[in-house]
């Protein structure tokens, strides 16, 4: 086993992609169950290839870039097997010129998910975790979950979060049981509130809930937005007005590859009014920060 550390030269990157999903392992198991699967696919009308982690450090690799990658693990709730975070640190631990894992554990099996999170961060080096409270089924909220914000919190490793809506189970009867309202980002003023210390990540602009997000991001200073999972002409204007000002230090890229890629990201931004020395800080500098990544 070769625990994670970060071998990546700052100065060289165009950016840090802060929300990649590694959605298939080295054995062809899928982190979601097929049907879970499709339906994400028809919400972004993709049926693009599903790359390993291998080939997602070569997607990167290419265009100068670092990615943060995770699975999401929502075993219980799901009753899917999750791909191990475990494995994709130690590939991560390969590629770490250009990958930064975080890792997932399922908070509805309470102590043992405290103690799986102690394991991936203290012998595979992860940086932070990723939680989907949605696929989940978990309110960030309730305070049972205490015990495992206490440990991000003690070890400075980041906690991101899912906000606002989501293609997985759209369109199914019920949504597949998926409940919209657990990744509503006011959720996550409770947590910020009670864990000072804890930098939280709010994944993608928050629809239909912006307003919150932005609320809980201008009061509460440990927690960011990341730009993931929707194009930037599609942003909403009270984000992008926030992101030129009052938040563009705790403003982050991310794509969430592969769904939507870093390339189209790019591409569409131009067609915003985020302005131009903003950019700087939201492609790569905040996160170099965040991330404790060091640079010039």
């Amino acid at each position: 086993m070769t625990r994670y550390e970060p071998a990546i030269d700052v100065d060289a990157l165009t950016a840090i992609d802060l929300h990649v999903h590694v959605e298939v392992d080295a054995h062809g198991h899928s982190s979601l169950p097929p049907e879970l699967a499709e339906a994400a696919s028809r919400y972004f009308s993709t049926d693009g290839p599903r790359p390993d982690l291998d080939s997602i450090a070569d997607y990167y690799r290419d265009r100068r870039m670092a990615a943060v990658v995770f699975t999401v693990d929502a075993q219980t709730n799901l009753g899917q097997a999750p791909l191990s975070s475990a494995e994709i640190a130690e590939g991560a631990a390969r590629h770490n010129d250009v990958l930064i894992p975080f890792g997932s554990v399922d908070p509805l099996q309470g102590a043992a998910a405290v103690d799986a999170a102690a394991h991936l961060i203290e012998e595979h080096g992860v940086r932070g975790f990723k939680f989907h409270p949605t696929v989940q089924g978990f309110d960030p909220s309730d305070p049972v979950y205490a015990p495992l914000y206490a440990l991000l919190q003690d070890a400075g490793v980041v906690a991101l979060f899912h906000t606002g809506q989501t293609g997985i189970g759209a369109g199914l009867p019920g949504g597949r049981g998926l409940k919209l309202a657990l990744s509503n980002p006011m959720l996550l003023d409770t947590v910020a509130a009670e864990f000072p210390e804890l930098q939280i990540v709010m994944a993608h602009p928050s629809v239909p809930w912006q307003d919150e997000a932005l609320s809980v991001a201008t009061h509460k200073h440990n927690t960011w937005i990341d730009l993931s999972g929707w194009s930037p002409k599609y942003f909403p204007a009270e984000l992008v007005r926030y992101a030129n000002s009052l938040l563009k230090s705790r403003v982050l890229f991310g794509s969430d590859f592969p769904m939507l890629t870093p390339d189209r990201w790019l591409r569409d931004v131009e067609q915003t009014a985020l302005k131009p020395e903003v950019m700087p800080g939201i492609l790569k500098d905040n996160a170099v920060r965040l991330l404790g990544l060091g640079g010039s």
